[in-house]
């Protein structure tokens, strides 16, 4: 039978796949636009990759009918998504995809508003693959992500599955310290030898000093950006590890019959 999960507004794309798992039985889940643009009928190829013994199985748009914009857009937040987070699929925007049910159940233990599917579940599963899927044109109406909806995408996404851009100022301010710190003993040395007035009468060691202090600066943040992120990852309270079955354990009823 046929169940329809209808919510009283729009929460987007991920919130209401979200809601139709918490709603789904089965083994294996299949996800699909409802655009269409990917055909009903590659289904059963991701059925029979997934008895292959994967537990994800994602796909990629093969001749891609979108625009130029929508295919450049895609590509770039593709990059930056495998980049940040060290997944490493090709296609995250296609959301035809076959996860089975412990992944799913362990999606459905993580709390955070901000999410995002394909990732999420390659967090939790131990095989994943993509395969080709046909694309075809966009029939009825239009794409509901705009410019500015696909830059909030990209920043929901890096902010939401990784803490990389936090550390990332600890590097940067470590760089600068460091930048700073030679150009200082580099001034100091060629000043000994060469006198002041090589030094511009010590401007360029107030430049050096002015690099050392940006970057202690910008260390500080990063170190401050840590703790953030800690207590961030607490906040989303995601669990820990999630038990797909235990093997060699008896149950509490044949232990109760031995009794």
């Amino acid at each position: 039978h046929i169940i329809a999960v209808l919510l009283n507004r729009n929460y987007g794309q991920h919130s209401a796949i979200m809601a139709g798992f918490s709603h789904v039985t089965g083994d294996l889940v299949i996800t699909l636009d409802a655009d269409l643009q990917n055909p009903p009928e590659e289904i059963p190829r991701l059925v029979a990759k997934a008895d292959e013994g994967y537990d994800v199985v994602g796909t990629v748009r093969a001749n891609r009918r979108d625009s130029w914009f929508r295919k450049t857009a895609s590509k770039m937040i593709n990059m930056m998504i495998q980049r940040a987070t060290g997944k490493s699929m090709g296609d995250y925007g296609c959301m035809l995809r076959a996860y089975r049910r412990h992944i799913v159940e362990a999606m459905l233990h993580c709390h955070e508003r901000s999410t995002f599917i394909p990732i999420l579940a390659n967090t939790f599963a131990r095989k994943t693959v993509e395969i080709p899927v046909q694309h075809s044109e966009r029939e009825f109406g239009d794409s509901k992500y705009s410019l500015m909806k696909l830059i909030n995408l990209m920043y929901d996404l890096i902010t939401c599955l990784t803490t990389t851009p936090l550390r990332m100022l600890s590097v940067v301010g470590s760089a600068i310290a460091i930048f700073g710190f030679v150009l200082a003993i580099f001034l100091i040395l060629m000043r000994l030898i060469h006198g002041p007035a090589w030094a511009a009468d010590g401007v360029f060691t107030l430049f050096a000093l002015l690099f050392m202090f940006i970057g202690a600066q910008f260390v500080g943040m990063g170190l401050l950006g840590e703790y953030i992120g800690r207590i961030y990852n607490d906040v989303r309270a995601r669990p820990r590890y999630f038990v797909q079955k235990v093997v060699g354990v008896r149950s509490e009823e044949n232990s109760q019959e031995e009794e």
